[in-house]
């Protein structure tokens, strides 16, 4: 049977994008196979080409976000640059910003403005807090909607609250983005029209926040940050093992804990303990509950403590680094690295988690230069060499 083609195979996305939110959306939809073709400014670009020089001298943000994408660099306070960027939308499909709340607006590339022109046209606007609002025009980082979705809050230990080691509210809105434009185009695929699309990174982590809104709107407290361990399940924590590594190791329920008890612990008089055979009991003692688990897997090697565990069938995990996390074996043994083109060479990169059997493999295309597809983009819309000079010269693009 033949393969299916990429389902995204056909469609054009411009992109006046920045940072992370919207360029994760779009990259997405590139490794699907859709064309993207990333609109940045001509004095430097996408400001998170400059975030760091981790990969290979490129920013490790870049590379993540950005790969399969074409880079036109424009101006678009000169009304040439803006005229591209409108030329470019008549041919489009799908329409990406997340530029600072109103700037979009201002240069009539919001997602109303678009879709009255172009009916067809499905188009995004991710911001930080949304379009009305006391917060509407409030500049919005990650760290700062963590913060404010209530995230910090519930991370971290008792005495300190921390932030995700990601950018947990640029991914939210990302993805919330990419499958509203999903959702977007099978409407348009039913009706013949578009429309907008509104992603705000406040809303989206909020949504993600679900749980512990909901234990607190409805059981009347939060929460409480406990590390690594569970709120209310124990034991459920990472304990350290005899080789300096650390386990994790989740009990689900009483049966559990009996197998945990006989075979791991060799205690088996602990399952049928009062102190600790339920696990509203071990919440109640969960230091001792720590203290047995703890004594026990810190005499075994890491290996010998997940061996274990598996075969008492408990749930558990190692805890690995970000350098573990590239070597994984399941990865690995999944072949889910690739090698993607960038101006420095080859970069390794992980396949993107959504597996479409019987179809083609998501198309990783390279990182662009800033600027690398400006010339091809703007012949394919019909400008001469003439014209295309003529802007380089006057530092309209790049």
């Amino acid at each position: 049977m033949d393969q299916l083609p990429l389902p995204l195979e056909g469609i054009t996305v411009v992109a006046v994008e920045q940072a992370v939110a919207a360029p994760f959306a779009t990259r997405q939809l590139a490794d699907l196979g859709a064309r993207v073709i990333k609109v940045e400014r001509v004095d430097g670009g996408d400001f998170a080409r400059g975030y760091d020089t981790a990969a290979r001298g490129l920013a490790s943000h870049f590379v993540w976000c950005n790969r399969g994408k074409e880079s036109v660099a424009l101006d678009l306070k000169d009304p040439r640059g803006l005229a591209v960027v409108r030329r470019l939308v008549a041919g489009a499909d799908v329409f990406v910003q997340n530029l600072a709340q109103g700037a979009a607006a201002r240069l009539g590339l919001d997602a109303a403005t678009l879709c009255a022109a172009h009916p067809r046209l499905v188009a995004v606007d991710i911001s930080g807090y949304g379009a009305g609002g006391p917060y509407a025009d409030k500049r919005a980082y990650d760290m700062l909607v963590q913060c404010e979705a209530g995230l910090v809050s519930v991370t971290g230990t008792p005495e300190q609250p921390v932030k995700a080691g990601i950018p947990a509210a640029d991914i939210a809105a990302g993805m919330y983005a990419f499958s509203g434009v999903l959702a977007a185009l099978v409407r348009r695929g039913a009706t013949g029209r578009g429309g907008p699309v509104e992603v705000s990174m406040l809303e989206a982590l909020a949504e993600w926040m679900g749980h512990p809104l909901h234990h607190a709107l409805h059981g009347g407290t939060a929460p409480q940050r406990t590390g690594l361990a569970h709120a209310v399940i124990a034991p459920y924590d990472a304990y350290p093992t005899a080789d300096g590594g650390r386990v994790l190791l989740s009990v689900q329920n009483d049966r559990e804990w009996r197998r945990l008890a006989a075979q791991v612990l060799e205690r088996p008089e602990l399952g049928e303990d009062p102190a600790f055979a339920t696990n509203a009991a071990r919440v109640a003692h969960r230091a001792r509950t720590d203290a047995l688990v703890g004594q026990a897997l810190g005499g075994l090697d890491a290996d010998e403590a997940v061996r274990r565990l598996e075969a008492a069938g408990i749930a558990c995990a190692r805890l690995r680094d970000v350098h573990e996390l590239a070597g994984h074996p399941q990865l690995a043994a999944r072949e889910r690295w690739r090698e993607v083109g960038s101006p420095v060479g080859p970069l390794r990169a992980l396949l993107p988690p959504i597996t479409l059997p019987g179809g083609e493999e998501p198309r990783m295309g390279d990182v662009p230069a800033l600027g690398e597809h400006t010339g091809a983009v703007l012949r394919a819309v019909g400008m001469t060499d003439d014209e295309i000079a003529a802007l380089r010269r006057d530092g309209v693009v790049a």
